[in-house]
């Protein structure tokens, strides 16, 4: 195959995009220093009853934003499997209403201070039914319907664990993750890779997953939609004084990751791999997560050029690793655009907080909580009959002929 490799352009390409990223830093861009020390606090407390409603709205605004990552970001996303559409786009469908209700159920009856009817506790729901997604990426194609429904019970359940151990238990005190780069795409992750490592051999044999031009312009589509509400999941609990930074401390990350997407895609592979853009490109916004509130924005690009090239080596040559370890395919390859970019959104916010040893711990304890429950849920899920239309529709929709 004849490939369109130009090492040398390639390389300029990389120096243009770093030289960018530094020209955002305070410390080169004094119009950076200027905007980022003018920041002030907002005393919320302090506001009368209509200047909170206005920013409920604006919360409010943000919440329908991640809805539509989650139904038609990641539902287009997964729809790359062909002959699986039907599936994919409906347990999508499924996941998002089963997780919102379940975490806001146990939230309300579990000590703390969650508030069923405030917006942000709306929101965090969310993030609990964006971190099942991730999940259920890693085992897309090789779950009946009913067993979405199952996974999504248990895998809510074990999220709202592993969030009180990272945020509440007072065991990482001053762990950062504002976004949830540990906390709702790595622990997604490396659940979904649990599951897999704990059912897949029962497939050994079936078809590989297939897919097309048509299957994959809809996955690209997918990609786009969550790149574009990217900037609302990062920035929806954030205080209101810091949402410009974040949005775009957000868009550099994934102009970032974007931009070290196309150049190591190249490198690597000598033509653009569309599961590469469609993928790695997001990797920026998942890494950037843990510091979305508090990098510069200098820092913020690197952090999705590094999460871009992390993620594209990954998909081009991390993942047949990772599969042959765990004894099963990650089908979507969540590990590659959740999974590690996620662990090292974790790792960066070392050089924010200083706090070494909490970082790397909540880190190391996501992975481990996430591969173990998530095998637990595995077995369970294995009580509930197995597949038999490996990554299509046959086994649970009426098909037309």
């Amino acid at each position: 195959m004849k490939t369109n490799r130009n090492v040398g352009m390639l390389i300029v390409f990389l120096l243009i995009t770093i030289a960018m990223a530094a020209a955002f830093f305070p410390s080169v861009n004094h119009n950076v220093a200027e905007g980022m020390a003018s920041i002030t606090a907002i005393d919320m407390d302090s506001l009368d009853g209509a200047t909170r409603t206005i920013f409920d709205s604006i919360t409010y605004a943000r919440s329908i934003h991640i809805l539509a990552m989650l139904l038609l970001g990641f539902g287009f996303l997964m729809t790359f499997l062909r002959g699986h559409e039907f599936t994919s786009l409906t347990a999508t469908f499924l996941a998002v209403s089963i997780s919102i209700p379940v975490y806001m159920i146990v939230k309300s009856f579990l000590p703390g201070e969650f508030e069923v009817m405030h917006i942000n506790g709306f929101l965090f729901a969310e993030f609990a039914a964006a971190s099942l997604l991730i999940c259920m990426g890693a085992v897309l194609g090789r779950l009946k319907m009913d067993q979405y429904f199952v996974l999504g019970i248990l895998f809510t359940i074990a999220y709202i664990f592993n969030e009180w151990l990272l945020l509440e238990s007072g065991i990482f005190q001053g762990f950062l993750d504002t976004g949830g780069s540990v906390a709702i795409h790595a622990f997604g992750a490396y659940f979904g890779l649990g599951v897999v490592a704990m059912t897949d051999k029962k497939f050994a044999g079936k078809p590989a997953p297939q897919m097309d031009k048509i299957s994959n312009e809809f996955c690209l589509l997918g990609s786009m939609v969550l790149w574009v509400f990217w900037p609302s999941f990062t920035s929806s609990v954030v205080a209101p004084e810091l949402g410009y930074s974040t949005v775009l401390n957000t868009v550099l990350a994934l102009c970032g990751s974007t931009l070290a997407t196309f150049i190591f895609s190249k490198l690597i592979r000598g033509k653009v791999e569309i599961e590469d853009i469609a993928n790695a490109a997001l990797a920026g916004g998942v890494c950037i997560g843990s510091t979305c509130s508090t990098a510069n924005p200098g820092f913020s690009m690197v952090i999705g050029i590094c999460a871009g090239i992390l993620s594209t080596l990954g998909f081009a040559v991390i993942a047949p690793k990772v599969c042959k370890l765990i004894r099963g395919t990650d089908t979507c390859g969540v590990h590659n655009l959740h999974g590690m970019p996620g662990l090292l959104g974790g790792l960066f916010a070392i050089a924010i907080t200083g706090n070494v040893g909490v970082q790397v711990g909540a880190v190391v304890c996501t992975v481990v909580v996430g591969l173990v429950l998530g095998r637990i849920c595995g077995a369970i899920l294995g009580f509930f009959g197995t597949k038999e239309d490996t990554y299509g529709d046959e086994d649970d929709f009426i098909l037309e002929e």
